[in-house]
């Protein structure tokens, strides 16, 4: 075991972070894009997506009746949905810092949680570290522990060493967050204090169906290494039109995602978002590990996959 972990140590070069490997291989405008647009509030790109529920709406009815002891929602599919497309497409999972572009070490998601719905309820931060072999089922009952914990009134680590600068004097932390931000540009903060800290995780996943609201555009933060936010809004009827203009209101959901335009190009980013949409149109794929490549069927349990033409629509990595 010990030649194992000096192995793995091995492995960490000069450039490297803890968190994230110096890609070394970049092509020039890559390389060059993060020294020319150092910001990454100001390299935000927006994507709208909306996700029709027909066959979502049918699968999670199902899944309830099998386990209505904690029942599955769809934030719970868009989770895994986006753990995913993260497994699968890699590029969505690097992060830029200090003008350096880094492939990022795990998928982690992140997303905040109410202890009540009030107005002075305090938050509490959910922090998810996903493996290969994850899958709906476990991403799930991660979500549940944290989020139960969290309305028991647990605290993560992250909140309870922001708490302490409550009881300081405002010099100490406002010298504090200078020292602070330097560190965070470089990959040197303690792992104890960012541990739970959702800026820090491959994706900040905000769930605004839950206060009515509907989806948005969140900003990207200087702070952390965040290059990707989703927002989640409430499910409305829009109408859907056959190819004999007619129409049929159904119901959907919008996503509105903000990414980091200098980690990939807007092909990458296209094909990505299309596999999105089609895992949270077909819900049952989700029950695969993350890292298993996306074979489409028209419903649950038939082996016969979709025509050629639509099969080409679900890219690989």
């Amino acid at each position: 075991m010990k030649k194992e972990k000096k192995e793995k140590k091995k492995k960490r070069r000069f450039g490297d972070r803890w968190d994230g490997t110096l890609i070394r291989d970049l092509d020039g405008m890559h390389l060059i894009m993060p020294m020319m647009y150092p910001s990454r509030c100001a390299s935000e790109a927006f994507i709208n997506v909306r996700v029709d529920l027909a066959e979502t709406k049918k699968y999670l009815h199902e899944k309830n009746l099998q386990k209505p002891e904690y029942r599955y929602s769809f934030f719970h599919l868009l989770v895994t949905a986006i753990a995913r497309c993260l497994t699968l497409r890699p590029k969505m999972n690097r992060f830029i810092a200090n003008k350096n572009m880094y492939q990022r070490n795990e998928v982690s998601l992140a997303f905040t949680i109410k202890q009540s719905l009030t107005d002075d309820s305090e938050e509490g931060l959910a922090f998810l570290h996903t493996k290969e072999d994850s899958t709906l089922e476990s991403i799930r009952e991660d979500m549940r522990v944290q989020i139960e914990n969290c309305k028991k009134g647990g605290t993560d680590p992250s909140s309870e060493a922001l708490n302490f600068f409550t009881k300081v004097p405002r010099f100490f932390t406002k010298a504090f967050v200078k020292v602070a931000r330097w560190l965070d540009r470089r990959g040197k903060l303690p792992r104890s204090l960012i541990a739970t800290d959702p800026y820090y995780s491959s994706c900040v996943i905000s769930n605004l169906a839950s206060v009515r609201v509907g989806s948005c555009y969140h900003h990207l933060t200087e702070w952390g290494t965040t290059s990707f936010f989703v927002t989640m809004g409430e499910m409305k009827k829009y109408a859907h039109f056959a190819a004999d203009g007619t129409y049929e209101m159904r119901d959907c959901i919008d996503l509105g995602l903000t990414i980091d335009e200098r980690i990939a190009d807007g092909y990458y980013y296209g094909k990505t978002i299309r596999m999105l949409r089609t895992l949270l149109e077909h819900p049952w794929l989700l029950e695969e590990p993350l890292s298993a490549p996306i074979v489409v069927s028209p419903k649950k349990g038939e082996n016969k996959p979709l025509e050629e033409a639509a099969a080409t629509e679900i890219p690989q990595n």
